[in-house]
């Protein structure tokens, strides 16, 4: 438990300071594929996503502009290089992914004709995962915003995260897509 509260709260840093990022008209969007223990643990505890086969990755969008931005019709796609797109699962799909990790067998209730109820854990997902799942709607200017993505694969080498759907709020005009590289150059 006090391992527990000398763990830093995890806070993801600015859209420039990742190197997998791409900027169009003062827009900056970084996507990083999280994948080793430490990553994983910082963000999520005991709570690793990987563990239902799920690639978390953390998207940073700065808007460096004037102008507010709605993301409420924000795509997002795990680009293999093949070209094939894979969708984001809603995190509280995740914990019912690849069935129940460790299923629990209901007692047989002997000697009493009356059900016995028992505790049982809601299917789900854990708060660090679905709390940290991408949910901004707008973005104000000048301001940034985080969150992760959660895909149904593993980190493969050349894949890109596409995103579109980003919209000046004001106008409703559409800014271009990213495509961010996943891998560090």
């Amino acid at each position: 438990m006090a391992d527990e509260k000398n763990e830093k709260k995890f806070s993801p840093g600015p859209a420039l300071s990742y190197p997998t990022r791409q900027t169009i008209q003062n827009v900056t969007i970084a996507a990083v594929p999280y994948t080793s223990d430490v990553d994983l643990r910082s963000a999520f505890g005991k709570h690793n996503p990987a563990q239902y086969g799920v690639l978390p990755v953390l998207v940073v969008i700065q808007n460096a502009t004037d102008k507010a931005l709605a993301l409420r019709n924000l795509e997002v796609h795990y680009e293999l290089p093949d070209g094939r797109n894979i969708d984001p699962t809603p995190a509280g799909d995740i914990g019912r992914l690849r069935g129940a990790r460790h299923p629990k067998q209901v007692p047989v209730n002997v000697g009493s004709p009356l059900p016995i109820p028992t505790a049982r854990k809601k299917g789900g997902t854990d708060w660090e995962i679905e709390g940290r799942e991408f949910a901004v709607q707008m973005l104000p200017p000048r301001e940034g915003a985080s969150g992760f993505f959660y895909f149904q694969t593993t980190s493969v080498p050349g894949a890109k995260l596409y995103v579109s759907g980003i919209r000046e709020a004001a106008t409703g005009q559409e800014l271009f897509y990213f495509e961010v590289p996943l891998d560090a150059k």
